[in-house]
């Protein structure tokens, strides 16, 4: 994570550390609706509450605030993919994939529009990032995948578009969030909707790699 201003001229304090969370939450909010492009110093300063100068002070420029951000999403979003466990049960594992990643989405739906954001504008702060470590960590999982099925212990399936399809389908309860809740309408557009996502998605995938899938539950 890249080292705020603030940071390289002496020792933060607890009070520095909270102002370069305060201005981070306030570029989470204003990045995640308006991507990097439209979004200003003094927009994110606006919502922080504090001056241009004072923001500059913790961070230099707009792309500090960025890359902070962007680096610590990819660190927290990837972390169900490292609990991916070789030595697991195939159905164990899987549907704790599926269910963390919802979690996600639900509790981190600012992250994953940043994120998606930088994505749809050709990912020009993190490309290497996607080239290097995600690239390697989804190799080294997706091997998992291919030693499993070679096992008979789920189907066979390509395992980079088994774990694309799971990055789809349940960051679109975060980054389409607002069509979600408007189709399923009030009566099913609570917390409620990730529960039935989960079971629905379990036997989405469950069923596809021949492992007995949840029946879903009756409404």
């Amino acid at each position: 994570m890249p080292i705020p201003r603030a940071a390289k001229t002496q020792k933060r304090t607890r009070i520095q550390e909270e102002k370069e969370e305060t201005i981070l939450e306030a570029a989470l909010d204003v990045f995640s609706a308006n991507g990097f492009r439209g979004t200003t110093i003094d927009q994110i300063a606006d919502v922080a509450g504090m001056s241009k100068p004072n923001v500059l002070y913790y961070f230099r420029t707009k792309e500090a605030m960025h890359r902070a951000l962007i680096e610590r999403v990819l660190d927290t979003w990837l972390d169900p993919l490292r609990a991916f466990d070789a030595t697991g049960n195939p159905e164990t594992e899987i549907r704790s994939y599926l269910r963390r990643k919802l979690e996600m989405a639900r509790d981190y739906p600012r992250e994953s529009r940043l994120f998606a954001n930088e994505v749809l504008q050709g990912a020009p702060h993190v490309e290497d990032e996607l080239k290097g470590p995600l690239k390697r960590l989804v190799d080294e999982k997706a091997e998992v995948i291919r030693t499993w099925a070679k096992a008979g212990r789920i189907a066979a399936c390509d395992p980079y578009h088994l774990i694309f399809s799971i990055w789809a389908t349940t960051q679109h309860y975060a980054d389409f969030d607002v069509q979600v809740r408007s189709v399923l309408g009030e009566g099913n557009s609570g917390e409620g909707r990730f529960e039935d996502a989960a079971r629905f998605l379990e036997q989405l995938f469950m069923g596809g790699l021949g492992i007995n899938p949840v029946p879903l539950r009756k409404t």
